[in-house]
């Protein structure tokens, strides 16, 4: 049957509303607790917003709106998957995942940090991942530590 003679678009124009995959770190999937039930909650989420698109009874406006959601789900389903969970620092004498970092630059500047999963930082919140250079710099230090990070000196004034 011709393509001009059912509801569905073209292979090609069909294949227009199944976007990329999110692309996901080769760095391990380490979540705090809280960073895995905010993963979980996204995922729940995604579903949810996928499902509310199979009601849409036009399949080419029903591939549209479930573009995202899909990939949303896709992409926080293997991000549940493969969390390995990392228990809170039983210890504040060394910086380590999970750590809230208070530390001052050389111009002055003082900044608090909590060290966390890539999916779960957000530096305007005052969360950074694992594997950002700043937290690379600070992770296995202790308070009063000079760190030489490249151009600029830290000195971490405070691990909670």
């Amino acid at each position: 049957m011709a393509v001009a003679f059912t509801k569905e678009e073209s292979f090609e124009t069909a294949s227009e509303t199944l976007l990329p995959d999110r692309p996901i770190s080769e760095h391990p999937n380490l979540v705090t607790e809280a960073g895995l039930k905010a993963l979980e909650l996204q995922l729940q989420q995604a579903r949810a917003a996928y499902d509310a698109t199979t009601g849409i009874e036009d399949v080419n406006e029903r591939r549209r709106q479930g573009a995202n959601p899909l990939r949303d789900l896709r992409y926080f389903a293997a991000r549940v998957h493969t969390a390995q969970l990392v228990p809170a620092p039983v210890s504040s004498d060394i910086v380590a995942f999970g750590s809230t970092v208070t530390f001052s630059r050389d111009d002055g500047r003082i900044q608090t940090y909590r060290i966390v999963g890539e999916d779960e930082a957000d530096p305007k919140t005052g969360s950074i991942s694992f594997v950002s250079p700043v937290a690379r710099y600070l992770m296995g230090r202790a308070v009063g530590d000079v760190i030489d990070a490249g151009d600029r000196e830290l000195e971490i004034i405070a691990i909670a």
